[in-house]
């Protein structure tokens, strides 16, 4: 049976993770890992701001009764074809 700590890490073992970390000591040195970890706690931190000010942002959207007025309706009026008198026609020139 698999556990949930299991899937999160791909199904590691306790050595292949020993390796992992023993590999990043190395390439990295031990004065930057420190720089290495506030960097990505820095990053990590500031995604979740980000993930929560869009998630209020949403709610506050959801929540407010929406603004939009629809434009007035068209009044549709008949329209009479009479046809102008003799007189009252235009002559084009």
């Amino acid at each position: 049976m698999t556990t949930h700590l299991q899937l999160a890490i791909g199904g590691l073992g306790p050595w292949e993770i020993i390796l992992i970390l023993a590999v990043v000591l190395v390439l990295f040195g031990a004065k930057k890992l420190p720089e290495l970890a506030k960097g990505m706690g820095q990053g990590i931190k500031e995604f979740k701001k980000a993930s929560r000010d869009v998630n209020n942002e949403l709610e506050r959207a959801m929540d407010e009764p929406p603004n939009y007025t629809p434009p007035p309706a068209q009044q549709i009026t008949e329209q009479t074809s009479e046809k102008p008198e003799s007189g009252e026609e235009k002559k084009d020139a």
